[in-house]
């Protein structure tokens, strides 16, 4: 099968296991496709990580998942130097940790310490890490999903900016509507009683990684007109000078994007543009990502929280301001 193909397949999948939750699985897809790392947040119960199984089975790939305590240490995810015999001599060797996967679940990351923090987010920048002065290199199919409870904060240790910058996307993930929750509940009732289902059905056809890296030389090639990198670049510059499009914008905005950003709206955008079966990005496509990809590279001002405006509500402004291009 082509790479088209296997996507769709990919896609059809997850959606037959993952009911009421298309937004969030086609965010995941475009993250994978998109070599970048997902931060999801959702109440608890939405499926946040029930879909990235779902992803890795679907995948001819392994999947590792670390669920984030505060007492976790850094080498619990990236491994450590164990002392082994061997020959009557004492030898230390590398024991890797659960990072070296190629889905890494990473639960309730704000859970865990800054120490931890930074030793994963480390990792997915990098793509690398290093122990005992040896460098060791992820796979080549690495993407980390990391979750986020918004309401129980009790115990936690939210991600500074810095580190947030380092996700490609951000997904907010919703209550399903009713008729798909009524879909959830023949699907956990089958389940149940083991009968057939996409979760574990016979069916499933695991894609293979050739498939996911053919796709994504095919996305490399997608064409982005310079009137389409202008608007991109204006999108990002409204966050950094709101002043210069709307006096309230700017009464909202503390920090804005920084430049990870803007090459996230672009290669996003791309990924869109081929999962729509176009070879050239479209206007559309970089608004469909805008939000996922800026909501966390904005720091609201004290107005804006005081006033209960969101991320996603400035974003809504700045697309309002700015000219999309003919």
């Amino acid at each position: 099968m082509n790479p088209r193909e296997a996507v769709a397949t990919l896609q059809t999948q997850m959606e037959a296991s993952i009911i009421g939750q298309r937004d969030l699985i086609r965010q995941m897809i475009v993250g994978l496709l998109a070599n970048g790392h997902l931060l999801l947040e959702s109440l608890p119960g939405l499926a946040k990580t029930r879909a990235v199984k779902s992803m890795a089975r679907n995948l001819d790939t392994e999947m590792r998942r670390i669920q984030f305590t505060p007492d976790l240490l850094p080498s619990d995810i990236t491994g450590t130097e164990v002392l082994h015999q061997q020959d009557g001599q004492n030898i230390f060797q590398f024991q890797p940790g659960p990072i070296f996967g190629n889905v890494i679940l990473a639960d309730e990351i704000n859970r865990a310490p800054a120490k931890v923090q930074a030793a994963l987010l480390e990792a997915m920048e990098e793509r690398q890490i290093t122990v005992a002065g040896t460098t060791h290199k992820m796979s080549n199919l690495f993407i980390v999903m990391a979750t986020q409870n918004p309401i129980e904060q009790e115990g936690t240790y939210p991600l500074p900016e810095a580190q947030l910058d380092r996700f490609l996307l951000k997904v907010l993930v919703d209550y399903p509507d009713r008729d798909s929750e009524i879909g959830v509940l023949e699907l956990v009732r089958n389940e149940e009683v083991g009968g057939s289902s996409s979760a574990g059905g016979a069916s499933t056809q695991r894609i293979e990684p050739a498939s996911i890296f053919a796709a994504r030389g095919e996305i490399h090639g997608v064409h982005v007109a310079p009137a389409i990198e202008q608007y991109i670049m204006a999108l990002v510059d409204a966050t950094r000078h709101p002043a210069s499009y709307d006096k309230t914008l700017a009464t909202w905005i503390q920090i804005g994007s920084s430049p990870r950003g803007g090459i996230a709206l672009e290669r996003t955008s791309r990924v869109h543009a081929w999962l729509e079966g176009r070879d050239h990005v479209t206007p559309d496509d970089v608004r469909a990502m805008v939000h996922p990809v800026l909501r966390h590279r904005i720091m609201l001002s004290y107005d804006a929280s005081a006033e209960g405006i969101r991320a996603d509500q400035v974003i809504d402004r700045i697309l309002e301001l700015v000219a999309v291009p003919a």
